[in-house]
């Protein structure tokens, strides 16, 4: 069982007719491991970075006026706000600047070259080999009872008391496999959203899920994740091309699937 094998993204957010030699620089570095993408529109910002798995945002302050945006709408968000922000600018005021409004570096381009293979080892968001090898170890184990009595309640449609029983599972865990439980709440918890009529909070809640459910292999513990990201990801898109919620068709809410027979949902 391993994790996604889908590229973590390197974001630059630059004018579209802009290419600063940093940027060179980055789309260098980031190799085979990372995939880089340049952002020119703030349209659908948090969705896409979601989406892109985006593991550092590198801003180029000193071309954009509304340099902020791109550093607060992420940060206020929390579906994105661990994603780490670069703020690359020759101006110190606008690097102070970049700070205050919560880039977590603001570096002048040299500054940028000589840390940018630090950058991205240790501070990209990307599972690392430890984690990805707990996170394996962890998944191959049987569900708890509390786990399997949440699969049972969330595939009654019991959206509400399935948050209540995987909270609890996640905070008692302190193990790399906590994500499954929250991963598996918060799709739950859209899905109790979307019966409530709410269908901004679900999609805010699905935009959530999105970051942990990439971290986790394919099956973990029995539960047959990439089923549940497609289907989130189904209903998401759903949630995005309708105008009205009671629209919505509710068969998209599928249940959790069990692959492995000792995990049967009584």
């Amino acid at each position: 069982m391993k994790a996604s094998t889908d590229s973590p993204t390197l974001v630059l957010v630059l004018p579209s007719a802009e290419m600063p030699t940093w940027c060179q620089l980055v789309q260098q570095a980031a190799g085979a491991v990372f995939a880089c993408k340049v952002y020119s529109e703030g349209l659908h910002y948090i969705t896409r970075l979601a989406d892109d798995r985006a593991a550092l945002i590198l801003v180029h302050a000193d071309a954009l006026d509304d340099w902020r945006f791109w550093i607060v709408t992420p940060k206020t968000s929390p579906a994105t706000r661990r994603i780490p922000i670069v703020v690359v600018s020759a101006q110190a005021e606008t690097r102070r600047a970049a700070l205050k409004n919560g880039a977590d570096f603001a570096l002048t381009a040299d500054e940028l070259a000589a840390q940018l293979a630090r950058l991205l080892a240790v501070h990209a968001r990307v599972p690392q080999p430890e984690k990805v090898e707990e996170m394996d170890s962890q998944c191959a184990e049987a569900l708890p009872p509390a786990a399997l009595e949440g699969v049972r309640r969330f595939n009654a449609g019991e959206y509400y008391k399935q948050h209540d029983l995987f909270e609890a599972l996640w905070v008692e865990e302190a193990g790399a496999v906590r994500d499954l439980y929250r991963a598996i709440l918060q799709v739950g918890v859209a899905y109790y959203q979307i019966e409530r009529g709410n269908a901004r909070g679900a999609h805010k809640m699905l935009l959530r899920s999105v970051q942990w459910l990439t971290l986790l292999p394919d099956v973990c513990r029995g539960v047959d994740i990439r089923q549940l990201r497609e289907d989130s990801y189904r209903v998401r898109a759903e949630l995005e091309r309708i105008s009205d919620v009671a629209d919505f068709d509710k068969t998209l809410l599928k249940p959790l699937r069990l692959v492995n027979a000792s995990h049967e949902v009584k």
